[in-house]
């Protein structure tokens, strides 16, 4: 699990926070998801082995949040101009 933060002058304002979920699926090896906490899916996809799956979700999970921190830096160097 992790938890997003977005930062203000006067502090912090928390955004959400995010999980991987892995699911066994018969037959097809294992389901994963990258979900926030109200269950919105923000990505998923299927591996053949758990250790791929949990790799693969926690590396969208890092993209995520490395665009959500990119998103957080735009918006500041636009609201300084």
């Amino acid at each position: 699990m992790c938890v997003c933060e977005i930062g203000k002058e006067q502090g912090t304002k928390l955004v959400g926070m995010f999980e991987v979920i892995l699911t066994r699926r018969k037959r097809f090896g294992w389901r994963w998801q990258v979900c926030d906490q109200s269950g919105k899916k923000f990505a998923d996809g299927f591996e053949r082995t758990r250790p791929s799956a949990k790799y693969h979700g926690e590396r969208a999970l890092f993209f995520l949040l490395s665009q959500a921190h990119l998103l957080r830096d735009r918006s500041a160097a636009s609201s300084e101009d």
